[in-house]
């Protein structure tokens, strides 16, 4: 009989924890093999290649992308903070509307977003026609085939990550420091610059990291912008020159350039982490006079127009013509079923391999676990042109039977998302009380039987939580569709990126319409457990 006094883990079985150990780690090494296959090919590459790529590509690549995701940083913190500062501080009529409004540009895909902007800058379309009205020439309307429409774009989709963060720092910081800077004669911009920023620098970090890790991954927008970036030139070297080995330096580039941003953001975050007192008091909002609620919702009105109220007035207008003409025929539902069922199936596998991964490092805390645990997360810091090279240069050399078939499709988007899946089970594993599993081995429960009976009950929220996030994401992936897709096998971000190309409008729209109304449920999971964290009393 164990010992009661001792920690559960030290009852375990020596054999069964090294099973577990043993299941997590056959997880982590299947996800890493896209990594493996893209060193490998890239080791392929000689000297001469190497120097070709560098003269020909590498410079141009490397200016675009770095550029490219030090001005949506920049675009990101102005929107981000800005708003989160406004609505976090002070108390106006339909503030929590506001907080929705700021988050629902998450559920428009990159690729989305670039189709309707692109299509309203022309001289036919809502914003082309009002720049003509105002005095413009059709000769000078924006362009956004560029780098600062590229940005315009990824800033849009991506400032609510950083108002997600700045929110909830701004909300849960201390009058007594802003007090004391007051007390001394600061006034309120010198207190915001010289207290409130540097307060906020670990959040903007955090989330900063979210957005360049984002950018430097985004394939569909800069696809649709024609703006040459890492990850539209692997997807070209691979589906138009076939050049599988130049496309894995290119890969092995981008990974390196993540790694590199990542351990960089760690660093300085670290350096500039900073400790509350405990009995220190939260900041109150202040209301908000006439005059400042006018200016909230100028600002904050012009931002959701922009970010989602002209992208959802231009799906439901288009999609409401392809009804009016009939054009959402079985066709189109087939494309939405391979979608369900490819998000679908992604997520339940996804789950089941992240639980032997969460298990072994919330029952067995060692450096061994928290290795497997980082290293699951490997999807993170591979975009999907990346994942679909690796996956494809693996079946090709050892499993050549599953190529062009929807396995290829579903083990690719399984390691892209699988980070998220092990993350929400390890949340909920670090909840459950270990006594509650000995209570069902006392009882003469098997492994087997506790963990049916007892552990998965009790993490049933975490999982849920963890299929809905795939779910979501698998349903908006693209590069790795369109890259590993069986021949014929379409599914809705696949027919927005056909559609689009081919200017076919009243297409894409429905499901572009389909994909955000989709989304919505993990935003509104996302934001049950974000508003119990900054709610103010």
């Amino acid at each position: 009989m164990p010992n009661p006094s001792l920690p559960f883990v030290r009852t375990l079985n020596p054999v069964r924890l090294n099973s577990l150990g043993g299941l997590a780690s056959g997880v982590v090494l299947l996800a890493a093999v896209p990594l493996l296959f893209v060193i490998y090919n890239s080791l392929q590459l000689s000297t001469q290649q190497w120097l070709g790529l560098w003269s020909s590509r590498l410079p141009e690549l490397l200016w675009n992308t770095l550029s490219l995701a030090v001005l949506v940083a920049v675009g990101c913190v102005v929107l981000g903070v800005s708003s989160a500062w406004w609505i976090a501080r002070r108390e106006f009529p339909g503030r929590k509307l506001a907080v929705w409004l700021m988050v629902l540009p998450l559920t428009v895909p990159t690729y989305v977003f670039a189709h309707i902007y692109t299509t309203l800058m022309e001289e036919d379309g809502w914003l082309g026609r009002l720049w003509l009205a105002l005095g413009g020439g059709a000769d000078t309307i924006p362009d956004l085939y560029n780098v600062w429409g590229a940005t315009l774009i990824l800033s849009l989709a991506g400032f609510s990550y950083v108002f997600l963060l700045a929110r909830a720092a701004l909300s849960q910081s201390t009058r007594s420091l802003e007090e004391a800077a007051r007390i001394q004669g600061a006034s309120s911009l010198e207190v915001f610059w010289r207290v409130n920023l540097p307060l906020l620098r670990p959040a903007i970090a955090a989330a900063l990291a979210v957005v360049v890790l984002h950018v430097l991954s985004d394939f569909g927008a800069v696809s649709m912008l024609r703006f040459q970036t890492f990850t539209l030139s692997i997807y070209l070297q691979m589906s138009g020159r076939f050049d599988y080995q130049s496309a894995a330096g290119l890969s092995l580039i981008l990974v390196m350039l993540s790694l590199t941003f990542l351990v960089l953001e760690r660093f300085f975050r670290n350096r500039q982490r900073y400790y509350a007192a405990r009995q220190s008091r939260p900041q109150p909002r202040q209301r908000a006079t006439p005059l400042e609620t006018g200016l909230i919702w100028s600002w904050l009105g012009f931002i959701t127009l922009l970010a989602f109220g002209l992208p959802l007035a231009w799906m439901l207008s288009w999609s409401w013509e392809a009804w009016s003409q009939q054009l959402i025929d079985a066709q189109f539902w087939g494309y939405a079923r391979n979608s369900l069922m490819v998000a679908g199936i992604a997520a339940s596998v996804a789950v089941v391999a992240a639980l032997p991964v969460a298990f072994y490092n919330a029952r067995h805390r060692s450096l061994a676990s928290h290795t497997l645990l980082h290293l699951s997360s490997v999807g993170f810091v591979l975009p999907g042109p990346v994942i679909a090279l690796g996956i494809l240069s693996f079946l090709l050399a050892q499993l050549p039977f599953l190529y062009g078939g929807l396995a290829a499709l579903l083990i690719a988007v399984v390691i892209r998302f699988l980070p998220l899946a092990v993350q929400s089970i390890d949340a909920a594993m670090a909840q459950l009380t270990p006594s509650v599993e000995q209570a069902g081995r006392s009882l003469g429960a098997g492994p087997l039987e506790n963990l049916w009976r007892v552990v998965l009950p009790m993490i049933r929220g975490g999982m849920a939580t963890a299929w809905v996030l795939v779910f979501i994401d698998t349903l908006k992936e693209l590069p790795a569709t369109l890259i590993l897709r069986p021949t014929g096998f379409d599914t809705l971000p696949v027919r927005i990126w056909i559609e689009a190309s081919e200017e076919m409008l009243e297409l894409a729209a429905p499901a572009a319409l389909m994909l955000v109304i989709g989304t919505l449920p993990v935003l509104w999971i996302m934001m049950r457990g974000e508003s119990a964290t900054t709610s103010n009393p």
